[in-house]
C-alpha cells in the first residue's frame, strides 16, 4: 500500500548478491555466489594472485556423472591435451590403453567422477614479465570458457601445505559454477514480484499458503472416542458409507492395537499418527497391516469427485497451511536467494541490543516489524557501488517507514495483509502515504483516523496532521475522540440531536468559543458539564469458575495464560498491536463457538481454554453489515417486521381480502412490486463503472403494489410505516407490547432516528453493530450468554458511548458476560475487570501487564492504561483532567 515493496524489489535486483539454491537430498543450499564474470575480470582475478603463485587452469567437462567417459578422454586427446585430473588426480593422457581409458586408473561404470581438462599450468610473475604472463592467461582463459561452456577452474597451490590444491570455480555465465542448472538470466524487479509469474512460487502461486486437510477440523471434539464419531469427515455420509468407514476403524483398531472405546486425545501420538496420516513401510514391517490414513483417504476424494456436494462438504475440513515449496514467503527459490547484508537491534530498556549482522532475503525483511526495519535499512552492509545504487532507493524506503512510526504503526510487519488490518490502521497507512508524497495546498478528509489507536499514541497521530497542515494543506477531521477535537484550530459542531432532530450546524469557531454553547451537546462533555459517571460500585465476578486461557501463543502472544471471571463487564486494553484481538476474537472467540455450537472454526495458538461450560451461547456484536442488500433493514434482523405483518393482516381490509402475512412481504410475490422486486430500486449494471441504483418508475419507491398498500391499519400503509422512524413507530404501536419491546430495544442504544425500514447498506458500522445489540436485548436472556464487542464505540458520540454503556449493563446486570476490546476511557473506567495486554505492540507485546479492577490497572505504573485512565477516576471532571495528562 506504502510503495515499500516496490523499492525493495528495485534494491534487491540492483544491489542484492545471487547465492545457488541447489539442494542435495533436502540439504542447505549450496550457498556459492550466483554471478557472471567476463573473461577480462577472470584474467584480472588470476593475475591479483601472489608473486610465484603455481596455479593450473582447468576445463570442466564432467561434474558428479557416472560411467566410463571414453568418448571425454578421446576427445581430450583429439584436442591436444596431455593430461586431465580425474578425480582431483593429474593423469597423463598420452599414457593410454587400446579404450582410450587411462592406464593408470580405471574410472568405474557405477561410480560419481568429475573430469577436467588441464589447459595450462602458469607460474605468476609481476614485473617485467607480467605482460607476457597476462597474455598467456588469457589465451588460456578464452580457450577454458570455449569448451567448457563458459564455466572454468582455477586451482592454486597452497604453499603452506604440500602438494594442496585451492579450487576456485568462475563462470561468465549468470550462474552457479558448481551447478550451472541454477542460473538467472539477469536480476530484475519482476523476479520479487508475487504477482508476477517470474517471480511467484509455482506451488502456491504466490499465495504463501495452500488448502489442506486439517487434522483439527477433521476431529474437532477430541474428547470423542473413535466409536463414538471422533472423525466427524467419516460421519453423516449415508447408510453404506458410514457402514464402510466403521467397519475400517474397527480394523484399524484391530491391526494397530488401539482401544476404539479411548477417548482421541488419549490416544498415543503414534496411534493419532498412523489414522490420520496412514502408514509407512516401517510401520507395516512392524504390523504387517496397510492403512490408508484419513488425509489421504480425503484428499483422494476430493481430487476424484465429481460432485459439487462432495466438495463442498470436504471443503469443511481444508485449513490455509503455509506452502512447503516457499515456506510462505510467495516466491520462488531464486528469488528467496538473493541476498544483502544487514542487521535490525532494538534497544530496551536495560541497553540490551537485539539482531546480528547476517544475510537477508527479500521475504526476511518483509517481515520485520516497521520499527525493526527503520533499524534494518540504517545498518545495510553495501559496498561503494551499492551504495550509490541504493542511496535514491533507501531515502525513499526510510521516509515511508518513518511516517508510518508518526502515526503510531511501528508494530505492523511489513507483510501484514491489508485484509486484516482495522479500519483505523488503514486510513493511518493511507495517511502515513500521503504525508511522505509532500504535497501542499491539499485538503485532506479524515473519517475517525483515531480507531484503534490507544490514547498514548494520539499525540503522535496529531502531530503528523499537524504537519500537514503546517506544509501548506487543510485537514478536516469528522472525529469523536477529545484528544484531536481539543487540538483543533476551528471546530463545527453540527446536531444538536441525531436524524430530524440534528442536520444543522450548532456551533462553529476555535475550541475556546464552542466550549461556550449552550445549545451544543459536545461543549457539555468538554466543559465537564455532562459526564459519563464511574458505577457507584462493581459487579460481583464469579472468581470461581473463570473462562481460562492457557499457553496463548498465536501472533506476538508470549504463551500466555488469562483468566476472565463471568457475570459482568470485561474489558481487554493495550496499546495498539499489543494482542487484544488476537486473544479474543482469533482464540477465545473460536474456541466458544467450537464449545457451544460445534464450529470447525479453528482457533489460534493455544494450549487449552478451560470455564466454557458456564456459557451457553456467543454472540459477536461486530460492526459488519446486517445486510448487503436493501431487502434488509433493522425491522427484518430484529424480527420486528414479522409482528408487524402479522398485524397488518388482523386489519378489517386484510380479512375481507383474506390477505396472510406473505402478503406484506416484499422478499415474496403476491404483494411486493414485481417491476423491482420489492426493492423499492432497480439496479443498473454499468459494466466497468460502480452499479447505479435508481427509485422504482411503478411503486415510487414503496416497494408494494396497489392493493397491498390500500391495506391501512391507524391511516398507515405497509410502506408508510417503513418509512417512520423508531422514535415514530415507537409511539405509533404503544399498545403492542411484543413490537413496542423489539422497537424500543433499537431505541434504547440510540438509534431513535434510523427509520424503520432503512436499507442495511445505508447503516454505518456503529449504527449496525447496535441494531445487533437492540436484537440480544429484545431476546430473552439466559444469563450465561457470552458477548465479544470490538471497539464498539467506533463511530459514537460521548451521548451515544453513555447510552451504550446502559445497553451493556443491563446484559450484564441479567448474568451475562460482556467482553470489549476498547481504547475509550469512558468504556474502560465503567468496566468490572480489565486484562491489560502489552506493555508495547508488536513483538514488544503480547503479555500481560495487569489485570483487575480499574482501580487496580490505574495505579500500576507499567501500564499505560492506567496512566490514562487515573484521571478517569480521581477527579469529577474526568474530560478536563484527562486533557491536561495528554497535555503534560
Amino acid at each position: 500500500t506504502t510503495e515499500i515493496y516496490d523499492y525493495l524489489r528495485l534494491l534487491f535486483a540492483r544491489a542484492g548478491q545471487a547465492r545457488c539454491w541447489h539442494r542435495e537430498d533436502e540439504g542447505e543450499p549450496c550457498g556459492l555466489p550466483v554471478a557472471s564474470q567476463s573473461a577480462t575480470q577472470i584474467v584480472d582475478t588470476v593475475m591479483a594472485l601472489p608473486d610465484q603463485s603455481r596455479l593450473m587452469v582447468l576445463a570442466p567437462l564432467i561434474r558428479g556423472k557416472k560411467g566410463h567417459h571414453k568418448e571425454v578422454f578421446a576427445g581430450m586427446v583429439r584436442q591436444g591435451f596431455v593430461r586431465a585430473r580425474v578425480d582431483g588426480k593429474i593423469l597423463d593422457l598420452r599414457d593410454l590403453g587400446p579404450a582410450g581409458t587411462p592406464i593408470t586408473t580405471k574410472t568405474q561404470r557405477y561410480q560419481i567422477h568429475s573430469i577436467e581438462a588441464v589447459v595450462d599450468r602458469i607460474v605468476i610473475r609481476h614485473g617485467d614479465e607480467e605482460a607476457s604472463i597476462r597474455s598467456r592467461v588469457a589465451d588460456s582463459i578464452e580457450l577454458c570458457l570455449k569448451i567448457a561452456e563458459g564455466i572454468l577452474i582455477i586451482s592454486v597451490l597452497d604453499k603452506r601445505a604440500t602438494e594442496q590444491w585451492r579450487d576456485q570455480l568462475l563462470s561468465e555465465n549468470y550462474a552457479c559454477a558448481v551447478h550451472p542448472q541454477c542460473n538467472l538470466e539477469d536480476l530484475e524487479p519482476r523476479l520479487f514480484s508475487f504477482n508476477s509469474p517470474y517471480g511467484a512460487c509455482p506451488g502456491c502461486g504466490g499465495l504463501g499458503t495452500i488448502l489442506e486437510f486439517d487434522a483439527d477440523l477433521i476431529v474437532s471434539d477430541r474428547e470423542l472416542s473413535l466409536f463414538d464419531g471422533a472423525v466427524s469427515a467419516w460421519r453423516g455420509l449415508g447408510r453404506r458409507m458410514n457402514i464402510y468407514y466403521n467397519r475400517l476403524l474397527r480394523r484399524f483398531c484391530r491391526d494397530f492395537g488401539v482401544e476404539g472405546t479411548t477417548p482421541y486425545r488419549k490416544l498415543t501420538r503414534t496411534a493419532r499418527r498412523i489414522l490420520m496420516q496412514g502408514t509407512t513401510a516401517r510401520d507395516e514391517s512392524k504390523c504387517d497391516s496397510h492403512f490408508e490414513g484419513v488425509i489421504p483417504n480425503l484428499q483422494r476424494r476430493f481430487e476424484n469427485t465429481d460432485s459439487d456436494y462432495v466438495k463442498t462438504r470436504l471443503h469443511n475440513y481444508l485449513s490455509e497451511a503455509p506452502c512447503e515449496s516457499c515456506r510462505g514467503a510467495r516466491l520462488r527459490d531464486e528469488a528467496l536467494h538473493v541476498f544483502v547484508s544487514g542487521k535490525w537491534s532494538v534497544t530496551d530498556g536495560s541497553g540490551r541490543s537485539f539482531g546480528e549482522p547476517r544475510l537477508f532475503n527479500i521475504a526476511d525483511v518483509t517481515n520485520l516489524t516497521i520499527e525493526h526495519a527503520v533499524s534494518f535499512f540504517e545498518s545495510l552492509h553495501l559496498t561503494k557501488e551499492q551504495q550509490q545504487i541504493a542511496e535514491p532507493i533507501l531515502k525513499e524506503v526510510t521516509a515511508r517507514l518513518g511516517f508510518m512510526m508518526s502515526v503510531g504503526l511501528g508494530y505492523l510487519n511489513l507483510n501484514r495483509t491489508t485484509g486484516t488490518l482495522s479500519g483505523g490502521e488503514s486510513q493511518r497507512i493511507r495517511l502515513a502515504t500521503q504525508v511522505g508524497s509532500g504535497l501542499v495546498g491539499c485538503c485532506y478528509v479524515l473519517d475517525e483516523p483515531t480507531i484503534g489507536l490507544h490514547h498514548r499514541d494520539n499525540r503522535r497521530l496529531i502531530e503528523t496532521l499537524r504537519h500537514l497542515t503546517e506544509i501548506g494543506n487543510t485537514v478536516i477531521v469528522v472525529e469523536h475522540d477529545e484528544d484531536t477535537i481539543r487540538a483543533s484550530d476551528y471546530l463545527i459542531d453540527i446536531g444538536p440531536g441525531p436524524g430530524r432532530h440534528g442536520g444543522r450546524i450548532v456551533a462553529q469557531g476555535p475550541i475556546e468559543a464552542v466550549c461556550k454553547s449552550r445549545d451544543s451537546i459536545t461543549a457539555q462533555y468538554l466543559r465537564g458539564q455532562r459526564v459519563i459517571k464511574v458505577p457507584p460500585r462493581r459487579r460481583e465476578l464469579d472468581h470461581e469458575r473463570p473462562i481460562i486461557v492457557n499457553g496463548a501463543q498465536a501472533n506476538n502472544l508470549k504463551n500466555i495464560d488469562v483468566a476472565l471471571p463471568l457475570g459482568g463487564i470485561l474489558c481487554v486494553t493495550g496499546v495498539s498491536g499489543s494482542g487484544k484481538s488476537t486473544l479474543v476474537n482469533q482464540i477465545l472467540l473460536p474456541a466458544a463457538r467450537r464449545h457451544v455450537i460445534g464450529s470447525r472454526e479453528k482457533p489460534g495458538a493455544h494450549k487449552s481454554i478451560g470455564g466454557l461450560s458456564g456459557v451457553d451461547r456467543v454472540i459477536e456484536v461486530d460492526q459488519s453489515p446486517i445486510g448487503r442488500t436493501p431487502r434488509s433493514n433493522p425491522a427484518t434482523y430484529t424480527g420486528t417486521f414479522d409482528h408487524i405483518r402479522t398485524l397488518f393482516t388482523q386489519t378489517k381490509e386484510a380479512k375481507i381480502r383474506g390477505y396472510k402475512p406473505g402478503r406484506f412481504s416484499f422478499n415474496v410475490k403476491g404483494g411486493r412490486c414485481e417491476a423491482c422486486q420489492g426493492q423499492g430500486v432497480k439496479k443498473i449494471e454499468m459494466h466497468f463503472l460502480p452499479d447505479v441504483f435508481v427509485q422504482c418508475e411503478t411503486c415510487r419507491g414503496h416497494r408494494y403494489n396497489r392493493e397491498t398498500l390500500e391495506v391501512r391499519y391507524r391511516g398507515k400503509s405497509i410502506a408508510d410505516v417503513l418509512e417512520m422512524t423508531i422514535e415514530e413507530a415507537l409511539s405509533f404501536f404503544e399498545n403492542f407490547p411484543v413490537i413496542n419491546q423489539l422497537i424500543g430495544a433499537l431505541d434504547a442504544v440510540g438509534l431513535s432516528y434510523v427509520k424503520v425500514g432503512q436499507s442495511s447498506p445505508t447503516l454505518s458500522g456503529g449504527e449496525a453493530q447496535r441494531v445487533k445489540l437492540a436484537t440480544e436485548l429484545g431476546k430473552r436472556p439466559t444469563g450465561h450468554t457470552l458477548y465479544i464487542l470490538d471497539e464498539p464505540t467506533t463511530g459514537l458520540h460521548f451521548a451515544d458511548i453513555e447510552k451504550l454503556l446502559s445497553v451493556l449493563s443491563r446484559l450484564a446486570d441479567q448474568g451475562n458476560t460482556i467482553v470489549v476490546i476498547e481504547h475509550n476511557m469512558d468504556v474502560i473506567k465503567c468496566a468490572d475487570w480489565i486484562v491489560d495486554l502489552g506493555p508495547e505492540g508488536g513483538d514488544r507485546g503480547g503479555t500481560v501487564v495487569a489485570t483487575g479492577t480499574p482501580e487496580t490497572i490505574a495505579v500500576r505504573e507499567e501500564s499505560y492504561t492506567g496512566r490514562y485512565l487515573a484521571p478517569h477516576l480521581s477527579t469529577p471532571e474526568p474530560a478536563k483532567a484527562a486533557a491536561a495528562a495528554v497535555a503534560g
